[in-house]
C-alpha cells in the first residue's frame, strides 16, 4: 500500500527521475510505503493525492497489453529487480508490480 504524505518521513530513498520520496516499504510488516513529491513532481495528481493498494503480477507487459486499463504511469524501473506500471480502476490508482525472479 502507498500513501501519499507531506512529512519527512524516516529512511526516506528518493527517486529522482520522479521526483519524490519514498521510505518504509522495506521495514513495514504490512507492505505499507510512505510516498512524499516535489512540487514538480511528474506523477499523476491522483497517485499524489489518494493511496493506492499494489497487486504483484507474473508478467507486467502481459497484464498491461492484455486488459483495457487506463495507465497512469508507464511501466518503469524504480529500483533494480522491479517493474512497476500504476493504472486507475474505478477512480483510484493501482500499482502492478513485478519482482525479477532469480533463477
Amino acid at each position: 500500500m502507498g500513501i501519499p504524505t507531506d512529512k519527512i518521513m524516516p529512511g526516506e530513498k528518493y527517486i529522482s527521475q520522479f521526483k519524490f520520496y519514498v521510505s518504509g516499504f522495506e521495514t513495514s510488516p504490512f507492505g505499507i510505503e510512505w510516498m512524499r513529491f516535489e512540487k514538480n513532481s511528474p506523477i499523476h495528481p491522483l497517485i499524489q493525492t489518494v493511496p493506492h493498494i499494489s497487486f504483484e503480477v507474473d508478467d507486467l507487459d502481459y497484464e498491461l497489453a492484455n486488459r483495457n486499463l487506463k495507465v497512469l504511469t508507464a511501466p518503469n524501473s524504480p529500483s533494480e529487480g522491479i517493474q512497476i506500471a500504476m493504472i486507475e480502476h474505478n477512480g483510484a490508482p493501482i500499482e502492478l508490480i513485478q519482482f525479477k525472479r532469480n533463477e
